[in-house]
Parts: C-alpha cells; sequence; structure tokens
C-alpha cells in the first residue's frame, strides 16, 4: 500500500490540522496508525509531503512501514504555497528521484539532496 498526504497542513502538538473546503480535522498520528491497522495490509508506504509531517515518523514507522516525510516534526516543508501543485520535497521526491532511483531509500536520499540546494539557494534554513 502506498499513500501520499500533500496537502495544507498546520502543526498541531498531536498532530496535523488538515484544512479541506470549510471542514477543519487534526489528523493524530495515532488516529492515521489506526486506519492504517484497519486495512490489514502488512508493508505499506507512507509518504507525507506537509510541513511537520515528521510528527507520524515515531507512531508510524515499523519493520513493516516506511515513513518518508518532507519534513522533521519541529520544521516547516517549503514551497507549498495555495497554489502550487507540488511542495519542494513533492517534486523533488515524485517529479525527478522516483524516475531515476531503484530504490526508495536512494530516492529519498536524492529528494533530500534536491530540496537542501534549493533552500539554501532560496536563502532558507535547510
Amino acid at each position: 500500500m502506498m499513500s501520499v498526504l500533500d496537502s495544507h497542513l498546520a502543526r498541531l502538538p498531536d498532530g496535523l490540522a488538515i484544512k479541506a473546503g470549510w471542514l477543519t480535522q487534526t489528523l493524530k498520528p495515532s488516529h492515521l496508525a489506526a486506519m492504517l491497522a484497519r486495512t490489514g495490509m502488512r508493508h505499506k508506504v507512507m509518504v507525507i509531503s506537509a510541513c511537520y509531517s515528521g510528527v507520524f515518523i515515531p507512531r508510524l514507522a515499523n519493520p513493516d512501514t516506511l515513513v518518508v516525510t518532507a519534513a522533521d516534526a519541529d520544521h516547516s516543508s517549503f514551497g507549498s504555497p495555495d497554489k502550487a501543485k507540488w511542495t519542494y520535497f513533492g517534486n523533488a521526491f515524485f517529479n525527478v528521484a522516483l524516475r531515476q532511483a531503484r530504490r526508495l531509500k536512494n530516492a529519498f536520499v536524492v529528494a533530500r539532496s534536491l530540496v537542501q540546494q534549493r533552500e539554501l539557494r532560496a536563502r532558507f534554513e535547510p
């Protein structure tokens, strides 16, 4: 199972606020873990391209679940204005790195490097 959360999210102490139209809810790592457990699928890959998405890593990552995030739990992810199709990370991972890498780990390394280079050019703190 591969799932991608690429949305306009804001960090909350206990998860991420997801806004869809008029509805705003908190997606907590424990809630997402419970949803994934209900699928019955053993091997999973989660790609979460959002600010502060690292908040999900401790709860979701395990020997059967790979979690790739655009940021750690304490930092934002750049490049996600309202009209943007991709965040910096989403573009680097999906549009560039996955097209050339044979392994997800290698794709992540390439994407991280591309994002860091772009952040440095824009004078953002990586």
